[in-house]
């Protein structure tokens, strides 16, 4: 055994083999490293700053995947030397029940028998743990397995959110005869008309909690979003937030923050690696865990989408109510509508949605590549179906309904998005945060004041950010779009 592995090792091996194999790993990674470059420069050309950030985003996600394989790599024949008893690994929290020698286990495990990797191999491991009478804690196999998943995952994330943000966007760009039709009519009734449209929401069963619940419902799946809703809630918003100039473009804005929101969405926060793992604990035999997992995202998909339709209803009665009382009827942007005052909640659990149908769609092409579709992980083919059924509600929701929804919904917080502003306009504030930012240092103690407050303006998001001053802030916008 010990002569087999020696003549199996890279000093045994002919330079021939290590050269080209080596020479075709370099060649693609440049390939991909050039091609992510031009990407980039294509982008920056285009002046799609978010997306541009976007990539930055998904760089650092393959960056992490990168430090990930490296540790796994470097750390894993520690890890399979670590020896616990046999206990803990035939009888607690097993995702597949162990079969006696007699039996057949080409039957229940034909790939990882006949495709083991002999470079994976962990006799030496369980020589070590068996004279002390125990079992590795993950070998080397396993290891592997778990590296390749990892990026298995990452990828599926990846290309799953793209998918979903191209296929939101198709839908929310439909808008935009909206707001040309919007534009040409700024001094026509037309705008009123649909006012009228807008606040009959609310008439009948404004004062019913559990029927405008109930209707918030059901508006989802048909007619999500209304001319009528587009037209009060982007008029709410310029006049809270613009109302020196009514031909701001709101769609053009909603899809910058469309943007700004996918360089977020495509990486994988922290606490989704925490659920990941939780994930991975809860893989038990009998539990059944990833099919009651896979109604996750549809519920919460359905709550969202209930709640964002149930805010275009407030504000439908508020203004309902304002014109019952004689006064000027309009949308009231504020955050009083939304979860806990915090419409970025919102933004989190379409994350979560996201990265959960993400998981359930790697783990099954994992599994399916790894162990084969009769293996015990994969459960019941009933359950495989439904799981799978499951993931295509989830996508199409999620594109068509619950995406465009929050893309327009959300604006009617307190505070406008860093979308607010063009690519180049925003590039160059972010320049002038910095460098002010800079010079407020420079300053000292020489200037306190002006140096605390550049620094506060340097760290607060443009989303946290409220407009005090409506009439200068909205005229310096006007002034510096039309100056791009």
């Amino acid at each position: 055994m010990v002569a087999e592995e020696e003549s199996n090792s890279l000093q045994y091996t002919p330079t021939w083999v290590v050269a080209v194999v080596c020479f075709f790993f370099v060649l693609i990674s440049l390939v991909a490293e050039r091609a992510l470059h031009h990407l980039g420069k294509f982008l920056k050309h285009k002046q799609q700053d978010a997306l541009f950030e976007a990539l930055q985003k998904l760089k650092e996600e393959l960056m992490l995947l990168g430090f990930i394989s490296l540790l796994l790599t470097v750390f894993q024949g520690l890890v399979s030397e670590m020896c616990i008893p046999t206990y803990y690994v035939s009888t607690v929290l097993l995702p597949c029940k162990k079969h006696s020698e007699s039996k057949t286990p080409e039957k229940h495990f034909p790939r990882d028998i006949n495709h083991r990797r002999s470079l994976f191999s962990t006799e030496a491991a369980s020589d070590h743990c068996s004279r002390e009478g125990k079992v590795p804690l993950l070998s080397l196999e396993a290891l592997h397995q778990l590296h390749i998943f990892i990026f298995v995952l990452a990828v599926v994330h990846v290309i799953y959110c793209l998918i979903t943000m191209v296929l939101g966007g198709a839908r929310i760009r439909q808008w935009k005869q909206w707001e040309n039709e919007i534009q040409g009519h700024l001094n026509d009734r037309h705008v009123d008309e649909h006012h009228t449209s807008f606040v009959q929401h609310a008439q009948g069963w404004r004062k019913t909690a559990i029927l405008s619940w109930t209707m918030s419902f059901f508006k989802q799946f048909h007619g999500s979003v209304t001319k009528s809703d587009y037209t009060a809630l982007r008029e709410g918003f310029i006049r809270e937030h613009c109302p020196s100039n009514p031909r701001y473009n709101f769609h053009d804005y909603i899809m910058r923050t469309l943007q700004v929101d996918f360089k977020k969405v495509v990486g994988i926060s922290w606490y989704l690696w925490l659920f990941v793992v939780m994930f991975l604990l809860l893989n038990v035999k009998g539990w059944n865990t990833y099919f009651w997992l896979s109604f996750l995202p549809v519920v919460l998909l359905l709550t969202v989408g209930t709640k964002l339709e149930h805010i275009i209803i407030r504000l439908a009665q508020e203004m309902s109510e304002m014109k019952e009382r004689g006064e000027t009827a309009q949308v009231k942007p504020s955050n009083e509508h939304f979860w806990f005052k915090n419409p970025r909640i919102v933004f989190f659990l379409i994350h979560f949605i996201l990265f959960q149908n993400a998981f359930e769609l790697a783990f099954f092409f994992w599994i399916l590549c790894t162990y084969g579709f009769h293996s015990c992980i994969m459960e019941k083919l009933g359950y495989i179906i439904t799981r799978l059924i499951m993931g295509v509600i989830v996508q199409v929701l999620c594109s068509y309904i619950t995406l465009p929804l929050y893309v327009l919904v959300t604006q009617m917080g307190s505070c406008f998005k860093e979308g607010i502003f063009k690519e180049h306009i925003h590039s160059t504030l972010t320049t002038w945060r910095s460098g002010s930012r800079d010079q407020g240092s420079r300053r000292g103690s020489s200037a306190p004041n002006s140096a605390t407050k550049t620094d506060r303006l340097h760290k607060e998001p443009y989303e946290t950010l409220q407009i005090v001053e409506q009439q200068p802030m909205c005229t310096s916008i006007q002034t510096l779009q039309n100056s791009g």
